[in-house]
């Protein structure tokens, strides 16, 4: 049988951890997160890391691998990933993938896009100029030269924003055109299944899930990191929204509030993303329906 790695998306707090683990144990094999958050170690309540129990339960990696002083990106966990499931296919058949950072698992999947050179002087100007002006200054700057990825990219993501400004600013091209490059043939099988659930369920879900962290310590764990939040790792949901109360912006109860609808439009960001991939079988997350899915496909 030729080796297969089971890829599991679909948008945060749906149930995906719970799934991979159950598959990982019932074909005894490893998992892999595709997750681009809990990879760093210093953190943990915001990005919704398996717990100690379930690490314990079966052996992943990509978490806590990395340190947020790193650089982390697409290219990085493609070779991470295609060398973690090749050792994981010197034990077992089957390998498992988890996790709802779409690129990642696009990577993984496909292969990376191609990667346009940058002038570092433009590159440093861009820098400086965001610095000066600020996130509203740059993302009128991508929405007027580069359109297109303004109308569908990641516009409050400061990096995101400067590498699409750079790429138009160095080639003249939008960092969409290099998004296009034919598939790679992978060695190994790939069955890709997608979790959803009814809407409403699964905004209780994300609203539930922000209060349980906020119980669990989630602003201590933020007032550690103050001094690097600056650092790209941490430009994400809940720890942007922490540090504008730390720094008198925001209200804790106004931070909580806006951690919650951050967090249901990046679910909806993620299941846009992954209902364009048709090679995605969408379940509920019940464990029977999705292995009986699995076995017809292997």
């Amino acid at each position: 049988m030729k080796k297969t790695c089971i890829i599991i998306v679909g948008p945060t707090a749906v149930g995906k951890t719970a799934i991979a683990i159950q598959l990982a144990q019932h074909f005894s094999t490893e998992i892999i997160s595709g997750d681009s958050r809990q990879c760093f170690k210093e953190l943990n309540i915001g990005v919704a890391k398996p717990s100690a129990d379930e690490l314990q339960q079966v052996k992943h990696y990509f978490i806590n691998s990395h340190s947020i002083k790193e650089i982390v990106n697409a290219a990085i966990f493609e070779q991470y990933a295609l060398e973690k499931v090749k050792h994981i296919f010197l034990k077992h058949d089957i390998a498992v993938m988890v996790g709802g950072t779409g690129l990642y698992v696009k990577t993984f999947a496909d292969g990376i896009d191609e990667v346009p050179v940058i002038k570092p002087e433009i590159r440093e100007q861009i820098i400086a100029d965001y610095e000066w002006e600020g996130l509203v200054w740059l993302q009128k700057e991508v929405e007027k030269m580069d359109p297109l990825y303004y109308e569908k990219g990641e516009i409050k993501n400061p990096q995101r924003l400067m590498r699409a400004l750079e790429v138009k600013l160095s080639t003249g091209k939008s960092i969409v055109e290099f998004q296009t490059q034919q598939k790679c043939n992978r060695d190994f099988n790939i069955i890709k299944i997608g979790i959803e659930m009814p809407r409403e369920n699964l905004l209780k879900r994300i609203n539930s899930r922000v209060e349980a962290m906020m119980q669990n310590g989630f602003l201590e764990e933020v007032k550690t990191l103050e001094k690097y939040k600056d650092l790209n790792a941490l430009q994400t949901v809940g720890y942007r929204e922490l540090f504008g109360h730390i720094i008198g912006d925001l209200s804790l109860q106004d931070a909580t509030e806006a951690i919650k609808i951050n967090t249901r439009q990046y679910a909806k960001r993620q299941i846009t993303w992954f209902k364009k991939d048709e090679a995605i079988k969408w379940c509920s997350a019940d464990f029977e329906i999705i292995l009986n899915v699995i076995t017809s496909t292997l």
